[in-house]
């Protein structure tokens, strides 16, 4: 290890740019917004003023930023060895030393023990869920079947699934159908989208030998299991009666027309990885464009 190595690993200093890839921030990203709109659909309905709740939902924003950035952290720490061998991964500050392990650790269970305390500053079912969100995702996930069972994109989809339930409680400091219903969806999402990831990352899997279904067991019977999860998004729109026809409608669109994307995989000659991404690429929209449905269409009945 050469003298800039080692300084750079002492120091533990990296960058903006870098912490956010440490803590994952734009997976952080994509899961404040069901996190928000979990915090907004209560306000909406169950009639809680919008100002008077601001400071809830700050508080909720930023304790849940803290608990998933640290688990973030703390997955990369733990996943060193499989990201120095998958090409895709080995720029990351974990990966080249950019950041000390004992600097890792400090910066992960900071911001985990300091969002924890933000959520059950709010209530104790925020910081509850909060927790088991950790427990699940950096134990369940991370540590165990990550590493042991092409399952880990369905057990990892339940730690993933608590945002909205932390926004939602956050507000009304008990769950309910439509925070379940918001659970659901995130929920029947994540497989869609990691198991399109995990196609166009087939070969790096097999070769840091991380069982992902793709690499397991092949793409027909991963592209079985997205079709699967598609019919389970399916008929979770009509759990949203409460916000009116007009979004059960689009919301049922957004379904349909992500199932035909699903089916076109079954034309002849069509490509694997270029459909993988066209689905990956679906998901995320798929996933702001149903949330931000919910928070303009709920803004709307209110007018």
């Amino acid at each position: 290890m050469d003298k800039g190595h080692t300084l750079s690993q002492a120091s533990g200093r990296v960058t903006l740019k870098e912490l956010k890839a440490i803590i994952k921030m734009g997976l952080v990203q994509g899961n404040l917004i069901p996190a928000f709109t979990g915090a907004w659909l209560a306000i909406v309905l169950t009639n809680h003023s919008f100002l008077s709740s601001i400071p809830q939902i700050l508080l909720m924003m930023i304790g849940s930023t803290l608990i998933m950035g640290g688990a973030c952290a703390l997955n990369n720490y733990y996943d060193q060895d499989i990201d120095s061998i998958m090409p895709s991964k080995q720029s990351r500050p974990t990966v080249n030393n950019r950041i000390s392990n004992k600097n890792l650790l400090i910066l992960s269970f900071g911001m985990m023990v300091l969002g924890e305390i933000l959520l059950f500053i709010l209530n104790i079912p925020s910081g509850v869920i909060g927790l088991m969100g950790i427990i699940g995702y950096v134990s369940f996930y991370s540590i165990w079947s990550k590493r042991h069972t092409t399952w880990n994109t369905v057990i990892g989809s339940f730690p993933g699934a608590v945002p909205p339930l932390i926004g939602w409680t956050a507000i009304e400091g008990q769950l309910s159908l439509t925070a379940i219903a918001l659970f659901l969806v995130v929920f029947c999402w994540q497989p869609i989208h990691f198991y399109a990831l995990a196609i166009k990352r087939q070969d790096e899997y097999a070769l840091a030998k991380v069982p992902m279904l793709p690499s397991v067991r092949g793409f027909n019977r991963t592209r079985v299991g997205m079709l699967l999860w598609l019919v389970a998004l399916l008929p979770l729109p009509l759990l949203f009666t409460n916000l009116g026809t007009v979004f059960v409608v689009l919301a049922t669109l957004l379904n349909l027309g992500w199932m035909y994307l699903g089916l076109t995989s079954f034309k002849k000659n069509f490509n694997q990885k270029k459909w993988a991404t066209l689905m990956f690429v679906y998901s995320l929209n798929y996933l702001v464009l149903f949330f931000a449905l919910a928070v303009v269409i709920s803004l709307i009945n209110m007018i």
